[in-house]
């Protein structure tokens, strides 16, 4: 369905083009959602700022979504309260794993940003953005945080979906854009095919090159 990630976001910008006089500013979900939300930023001429999220995993299965969490004061945890039942996971694990999560987010912030801080959103239409939702517990804990921070509008802004998932975050945003909700949803990989790990430095590379077409302050 999509070449690369940077494919997926010269596509998603199309349909986003309306926003352009909108004050946007451009939100990625590290590290997959970076390279799709600095095509979109490049089209919009906005700002590429982050929402730093962490997943929180199972115990015993890390790549299994019991939650997340988003940074804020206080940070924004969602959790998958089915999961968090069926597996028992004990209340003691949840604050552990929570408290492991704020750790990472603090130090992504560092790494990535170098500790600045978080553009400021009142008047702007703030645009969300993923490489793509499986369960849905990251882009909801990102949304709320992203809410709290006071946007004049709130967009979703995918390029592919699970169907179930998107049906429950639409109430999240005030509008959304996915391109694609196949109903053979299995992972995100899956429309993709070219779908690289990013490290740290692909992050601060991408994050750089930003610099080079957008307004410091999403004006």
């Amino acid at each position: 369905m999509f070449r690369d990630r940077s494919d997926a976001g010269r596509r998603l910008a199309k349909p986003l083009l309306v926003y352009r006089d909108r004050h946007p500013v451009v939100l990625a979900l590290p590290r997959g959602g970076v390279p799709v939300g600095l095509e979109v930023a490049r089209a919009l001429h906005a700002p590429l700022d982050l929402v730093l999220v962490r997943k929180l995993g199972a115990p015993h299965w890390e790549e299994l979504a019991i939650g997340a969490l988003a940074e804020g004061e206080p940070p924004e945890r969602v959790l998958n309260e089915d999961v968090v039942r069926s597996l028992r996971v004990p209340p003691e694990y949840l604050e552990t794993a929570t408290a492991a999560a704020r750790r990472e987010i603090e130090r992504r912030r560092g790494a990535w940003l170098a500790g600045r801080a978080p553009i400021d959103l009142h008047g702007c239409t703030a645009i969300v953005i993923d490489d793509g939702i499986a369960t849905g517990a990251t882009m909801k804990a990102a949304l709320r945080a992203t809410r709290r921070r006071g946007p004049e509008q709130l967009v979703l802004a995918v390029p592919v979906a699970a169907p179930h998932a998107l049906a429950e975050l639409r109430a999240e945003a005030d509008s959304h854009v996915c391109l694609e909700a196949p109903a053979d949803f299995e992972a995100v990989g899956q429309f993709y095919v070219r779908f690289p790990q990013l490290d740290d430095e692909d992050v601060t590379k991408l994050l750089a090159q930003s610099a080079t077409f957008a307004p410091a302050a999403g004006r």
